[in-house]
């Protein structure tokens, strides 16, 4: 087809400017844009694979007109239900909406005086979170609303900022951050970047937490006491040392603190050992439990006003004092740039805290209830609850665990229970603002430490920690540490740091194995499972028969060196002398290409020798970093084999870039050299990108190479071995599952397919085989599909074979296969034509390999047998 104006105009531009299309051409000739072998259309339908373009990539990632409309659909989770909403999912919202009120009421007020607010900021986040999450939450578990550690780094907002400038109130400035926080999480969650939160690991999550929990622990333990004259925002350790200093000045409130804090863990163990000893009774129990909360704050309000009501101007013991009634803080809040400039540096923590903590519980409630969330969504969620919280005077807040556990045990149905929540908040604000006042404040901070314990990691999850990975549990217990010894925000940021830097320390010195071939059986017992199960002693096999695919006998390729864990009595065996099979551990980009390929030429070069002895003629010709025997010395005899072909394992490899692929094609050139005269040959298997195979092809990857400019020979006698697969017939997957279905079914299909094959055959019988005539042009047709047989040319197009050596050789291997028989299947080759040395798997590399090194073996005898000839006459 002749090539269209804006193609010549592309070309002649390009020769305008200097650009050679074909940038890589590994075979010396021109053009090889095709490049099919010898193979029949008749046998197999042919595939050539489309490179793909630029504007592809580009049309994948515009959004369409479904998928913008699909976005905003999206945007609104609770559309997807609400319209099936019942009266039954009504009953367990209730339940479990109720239930939360109960605790997040105590917990909301406790969590407000470590962000250094008065108690009421604690109730209107609470309300603000739990209403405004359900329309967009992707969770029906989580409650958001202040929490422990967010409601400290706040705290410590507050504080600094009150140290640089007193006349900005704290609340003004926790609602700033809470606005533009939220601002910058709601926009990651907008453009559906929430992967990001990926690269926190586990560890990272675990090691703040727990030492966020000891931090805040730590810092209630003197107003638990009633110890005063000494800041509890500082370092966890100075916190200790201070307390421990001033234990001579414990006052009363030690009485309503430590009892509160004993009752609330004695309730614990109680409920939880009558659940255990009473299972039917375990619901039950479980909101005893649930209850302790309130049921201790209740007791010991009343407690308190018995004992202060005659006390009214000075108390025994400090309370909450006056709670103002309803929304008295409502206002747009106050943003500048003087504001934010106050706490730009906390910033970063503070989105940080605000991720991890949601997306972690999150994800981890919805693996146990069976549901999966979208982080990017959840993250539209938490900005937009604190872009509009502030608007009420609510501060920063995020994803509770204790609260999202005890909603998901109280059977939760649907994010609707929220407003369930939101409703008892909102009674608490305007109607118990009178019973808030004799509240103990030892006792909400005895709530406070109860429910940081439970953050706390566990010992034995640190011991299983270890058992998977040792290196991880030193970067948990440096951020325990560095939390301890320095605040919530450097432990955040050191365990980030040193995780990030161990992931790329893995990526850049990621390893590349070696591997050998090696046939396996599986056993069921003490049999084979190919015995078809007849039992016997394994021990007396001597030897495994049977080498059928459709049974458990097979080959693997495995590392020779065993550092997967495989039995080192095991012989790996090498490839073929020459081949070697080398795979990528963990993908194959710049950080990483040089470790890789210093490691496999180094290799290379220990295991082969060179293939031309006499590639230097004089002892100066030779580099210095290979100067050779001394003189005098001779040479012994070297049995290790030569270099002749690649095979790389890009299973575990997605993408490459520019600086991988010129590593390679530099690898390439030098084993060239080291094998000259001869070429090796690069064979890639299990490639899974169309944009790596496009990358690849372009470096010259992919065909098949000639010794040397003057053997077009050997080129043109190269042995194509290509993977096929079924599309119809006995053994394709459409048919294996009929057979499961309906096995008569299938045999009555069976019958009519061979009867129909043959009336087939017979027809073209009389009507005559498609042939080529002595013009190269193709006759006859077999379904649409033309008989002609097609070749690869030296300038890349696809023609008619004019020396029908090769052809007929291999139409008579196709033809002498079991996959062309009588059996009236179709097959199409899995890989395009046009690539002939990328594979499907190692398998069919190795063949593909050793074939065209055992071809290329012959021709060379041939070829000297020729010259031999030659000279005698």
């Amino acid at each position: 087809m002749a090539p269209s104006a804006s193609t010549k105009v592309g070309h002649a531009l390009a020769k305008v400017l200097g650009i050679k299309l074909q940038y890589r051409n590994p075979t010396g000739q021109d053009g090889l844009s095709r490049g099919e072998s010898v193979f029949s259309v008749s046998t197999a339908d042919t595939y050539v694979e489309e490179e793909p373009h630029s504007l592809d990539w580009i049309r994948d990632i515009l959004p369409t007109g479904p998928g913008l409309l699909r976005y905003a659909y999206n945007l609104f989770p609770f559309i997807h239900w609400i319209t099936r909403y019942n009266v039954q999912w009504l009953f367990g919202d209730l339940v479990a909406g109720i239930t939360v009120g109960a605790v997040v009421v105590p917990q909301s007020m406790a969590y407000a005086a470590l962000a250094q607010l008065p108690v009421e900021f604690g109730l209107y986040s609470s309300f603000m979170g739990v209403l405004i999450y359900w329309f967009f939450a992707t969770s029906k578990d989580i409650t958001i609303g202040p929490v422990a550690v967010m409601s400290t780094v706040t705290g410590n907002v507050v504080s600094k900022v009150a140290l640089s400038d007193p006349s900005i109130p704290g609340h003004v400035v926790a609602s700033a951050l809470a606005v533009i926080a939220g601002s910058i999480i709601c926009f990651i969650g907008l453009i559906r970047a929430g992967w990001i939160v990926d690269f926190i690991s586990l560890t990272a999550i675990s090691a703040f937490m727990t030492g966020s929990a000891i931090n805040i622990a730590v810092g209630q333990v003197p107003t638990l006491m009633g110890i005063t004259g000494f800041s509890t925002r500082g370092a966890t350790y100075h916190v200790v040392i201070n307390t421990l200093k001033h234990l001579n000045r414990t006052k009363l409130d030690a009485a309503m603190g430590l009892t509160a804090l004993a009752m609330l863990y004695i309730l614990r163990s109680a409920c939880n050992f009558g659940a255990r000893r009473l299972p039917n009774r375990r619901k039950m129990f479980f909101f005893l439990a649930t209850l302790r909360t309130v049921f201790v704050i209740l007791l010991y309000t009343l407690i308190s006003w018995l004992v202060n009501r005659h006390h009214r101007e000075k108390h025994l013991f400090k309370i909450l004092g006056k709670v103002p009634r309803g929304f008295q803080n409502a206002a747009v809040p106050v943003i500048n740039k003087k504001i934010i400039s106050l706490f730009a540096s906390e910033l970063p923590a503070s989105v940080i805290v605000l991720l991890i903590e949601h997306i972690a519980i999150a994800k981890s409630f919805g693996r146990v209830n069976n549901y999966t969330i979208d982080p990017s969504q959840e993250m539209v969620a938490i900005g937009v609850t604190n872009l509009l919280g502030p608007f009420l005077g609510a501060y920063p807040a995020t994803g509770s665990f204790s609260r999202t556990a005890i909603k998901s045990k109280a059977g939760v149905r649907t994010p609707f229970a929220g407003v369930i929540t939101a409703l008892l908040v909102l009674l608490a604000i305007y109607a118990l603002p009178a019973v808030f006042f004799y509240i103990p404040s030892a006792t909400l901070s005895g709530v406070i430490i109860h429910a940081v314990g439970d953050l706390i990691t566990p010992p034995n999850t640190v011991y299983q920690f270890w058992r998977i990975s040792p290196l991880e549990v030193i970067i948990f217990f440096v951020g325990v540490i560095v939390t301890i010894f320095s605040s919530i925000e450097n432990g955040i940021y050191a365990t980030v740091s040193i995780s990030a830097a161990v992931l790329l320390f893995r990526v850049v010195k990621a390893k590349g194995r070696f591997l050998g071939k090696v046939k396996i059986h599986s056993v069921v017992g003490d049999h084979l499972a190919e015995d078809g199960g007849k039992r016997g002693p394994l021990a007396r096999r001597r030897s495994f028969d049977g080498n059928d695919p459709d049974k458990s006998a097979r080959n693997l390729f495995l590392p020779i060196d065993h550092q997967d864990g495989s039995n080192p009595q095991i012989e790996v065996d090498s490839p073929y002398p020459g081949i070697f099979i080398y795979r990528f551990s963990e993908g194959f980009n710049y950080p990483n290409a040089n470790h890789y390929l210093d490691y496999l030429v180094a290799t290379i070069f220990k295991e082969t020798r060179r293939t031309s002895m006499s590639t230097y003629g004089k002892i100066g010709d030779r580099p210095w970093n290979d100067p050779g025997p001394r003189r005098g010395k001779i040479v012994d005899d070297d049995d290790r084999p030569t270099l002749k072909a690649m095979i790389l394992d890009f299973s575990s490899v997605n993408n490459v870039d520019i600086t991988s692929v010129q590593h390679l094609i530099d690898v390439r050139n030098q084993l060239d050299r080291y094998a000259a005269p001869d070429k090796v040959e690069w064979h890639l298997a299990c490639i899974n990108n169309r944009w790596t195979k496009r990358a690849l092809a372009s470096a010259g990857f992919g065909y098949p190479a000639p010794t040397n400019a003057s053997s077009t020979v050997l080129f043109n006698r190269w042995k194509p071995v290509f993977s096929v697969a079924e599309i119809g017939g006995f053994a394709s997957a459409a048919a294996a599952a009929e057979f499961r279905e309906n096995e008569k079914e299938l045999r009555r299909q069976r019958t009519r397919d061979v009867e129909e094959a043959h009336a087939h055959r017979s027809r073209s019988r009389g009507e005559g085989q498609g042939h080529v005539d002595g013009n190269g042009n193709g006759h006859g047709t077999d379904d649409g599909i033309a008989t002609t047989t097609t070749k690869i040319n030296t300038d890349g197009s696809s023609t008619l074979d004019d020396n029908h050596n090769d052809a007929n050789d291999f139409g008579k291997e196709l033809g002498a296969s079991k996959a062309y028989t009588d059996d009236p299947t179709r097959v199409a080759v899995v890989h395009g034509l046009n690539r002939p040395l990328f594979h499907i798997d190692l398998t069919s590399a190795l063949q593909s390999a050793i074939a065209n090194v055992e071809r290329r073996a012959e021709a060379e005898a041939e070829a000297e047998a020729d010259g031999g000839e030659g000279k005698d006459v």
